[in-house]
């Protein structure tokens, strides 16, 4: 089940109706309010998240979700006319797992909710890699015992990494298994991200190695 929260008539009713036409269950919901009280019905298996709603905004609503126990690790997109980077990493910052700006395309929208919830299907045993320790099911990260907090970005990215370690992953795979879209060139968010993971893994970040000129793998070795 995904449930959308989005207070215009015809984007919600063009969203519920595509994802239905797709074999996808969906219900749409026009204030925070209804949402909250399917969610407390029924998690559902991924919510589509507007920005600008009546009652109380779209980050507000995906705060309240990852502080909750129930729905801390549902998978979370955000809808919104706001497409500017700030707006984007403001969303990603707060727990979003993607983000999606208006006006988007229904097959872009369907190919984003498919990785999304391919990922979280595939999170499984945990990691061991050194002084690093990883439970995607837990989702935690350890580093010689002592707790490091991630974003859900740099989280996916270390996972990947490790469920592949030994093998080189392109910027290219990356951006597509970790964010949903097709690789456009462009290799900074991939960078950023490998940077900030780095530096708060500390003496484990040496572990994530750069293959010049091509992306970046955890090597057997470590």
């Amino acid at each position: 089940m995904i449930y959308l929260l989005e207070d215009d008539d015809s984007i919600r009713d063009l969203v519920i109706y595509t994802l239905n036409s797709q074999g996808m269950e969906a219900r749409g919901f026009a204030r925070p309010s209804l949402f909250w009280q399917a969610v407390e019905e029924a998690v559902p298996d991924l919510a589509l998240l507007d920005i600008m709603l009546p009652e109380e905004d779209g980050i507000s609503v995906l705060k309240k979700l990852r502080a909750a126990g129930r729905t801390a690790r549902l998978p979370i997109i955000m809808l919104t006319a706001k497409g500017t980077e700030y707006d984007k990493v403001t969303g990603l910052d707060a727990g979003a797992d993607d983000y999606l700006a208006k006006p988007f395309g229904m097959m872009e929208l369907l190919s984003r909710i498919r990785a999304l919830l391919r990922r979280t299907e595939t999170e499984g045993a945990a990691y061991r890699c050194g002084v690093l320790a990883v439970d995607p099911g837990r989702h935690t990260v350890e580093v010689s015992g002592r707790s490091v907090a991630l974003t859900q970005k740099e989280f996916e990215v270390l996972c990947l990494l490790l469920k592949n370690r030994g093998q080189v992953l392109s910027r290219e795979q990356l951006i597509q298994q970790v964010w949903g879209y097709a690789f456009t060139g462009e290799s900074r968010t991939v960078d950023v991200h490998v940077r900030t993971l780095r530096q708060k893994l500390g003496e484990a970040g040496a572990y994530v190695e750069t293959v010049r000129g091509y992306g970046y793998k955890i090597g057997e070795a470590v």
